[in-house]
């Protein structure tokens, strides 16, 4: 008896049958979103927060336990939020109850973790802030992250109807043989949007849009203006906001920080302040004060460039 291929697909361990539909969602063009549906879903900013908002974050070792802390110290007094974390986790790792999230019980002993699927289904939210492991392509190749963003935003639309939906746009390692900058410059559209936002707006519509914190985009500009000057306060470039290839230090992390305050708050994180602590309460390594001005503005200048932001352009909402 001849046997179809979707009986022989049945007959396979389901792991590979993962792996063949991932490589094929790989391989196939992806749908994008047009003129129109995009201007439905961004052309009308959000208005500025002035009270404290309550954050969740969903992620991996660049998001942390320190830049969610900084985060809080440059927002309104009462800013709270929880986090869940992994070594590396994907959105799929976070979702699936049976896969095992590496460095689980590390990355989460503190007092602001919270359960991911409870806390995103609890409506408790203000915002709710995800983002997926890197290699970007390996985790949309084999984990399924269009799927699996579109399902974190969807239970987080399910679960209360002012809550906004975030993806935090990260970056690549130091050394990716592409290019560090030339990396950032083509995922943002290629990747970001292309693969992982338009899937969630396609398939969600336009009144909720999973809205981006490009804070890989204002870690490229800062390191372009540094290094284009020479230096600035002691930072000669891209290195010194860096701990490894692709862990921050508490400058980059301040810089991510400042990218999050102006898109969640919709405001200029322009004087705010730059000498800040960890999550453990141990004063963080600080910019000076003009390389300090120089991040504020440039977080400032690439949020209310980006229309997926959801921040006005003259930052009036």
């Amino acid at each position: 008896m001849k046997m179809s291929r979707r009986m022989s697909l049945l007959l396979l361990p389901a792991a590979l049958v993962a792996g063949l539909a991932g490589t094929w969602a790989w391989l196939k063009p992806p749908r994008r979103a047009g003129p129109e549906l995009l201007a439905r879903a961004y052309d009308r900013p959000l208005p500025p927060v002035s009270g404290p908002l309550r954050v969740y974050h969903l992620g991996h070792s660049l998001v942390g336990r320190d830049m969610p802390a900084m985060l809080a110290q440059l927002a309104p007094e009462g800013h709270g939020y929880e986090s869940q974390l992994g070594w590396g986790a994907s959105l799929r790792d976070h979702w699936e109850p049976d896969v095992p999230v590496k460095g689980f019980d590390d990355s989460n002993a503190h007092p602001r973790f919270r359960a991911a699927r409870a806390a995103v289904a609890s409506g408790d939210y203000d915002a709710v802030v995800l983002t997926e492991m890197v290699e970007l392509r390996d985790a949309i190749r084999y984990h399924d992250s269009p799927a699996y963003l579109h399902r974190w935003a969807e239970l987080a639309r399910g679960a209360a109807p002012g809550t906004e939906i975030y993806l935090y746009e990260t970056w690549h390692r130091l050394d990716d043989p592409e290019g560090w900058l030339e990396r950032i410059d083509r995922d943002l559209a290629e990747l970001w949007e292309g693969r992982l936002v338009d899937f969630d707006l396609l398939a969600a519509g336009p009144d909720r849009p999973v809205r981006v914190i490009p804070a890989g985009q204002a870690l490229a500009a800062v390191v372009r203006a540094i290094e284009g000057r020479g230096g600035i306060d002691g930072i000669t470039g891209r290195a010194d906001f860096f701990i490894d290839d692709i862990h921050l230090s508490d400058l980059g992390l301040y810089l991510v920080a400042l990218t999050h305050y102006a898109v969640l708050y919709r405001q200029s994180p322009v004087g705010l302040p730059h000498a800040l602590s960890r999550a453990d309460g141990t004063p963080a390594d600080a910019p000076g004060p003009e390389a300090a001005r120089l991040m504020q503005e440039v977080a400032w200048a690439t949020v209310t460039a980006y229309p997926r932001s959801g921040v006005a352009p003259d930052g009036s909402g």
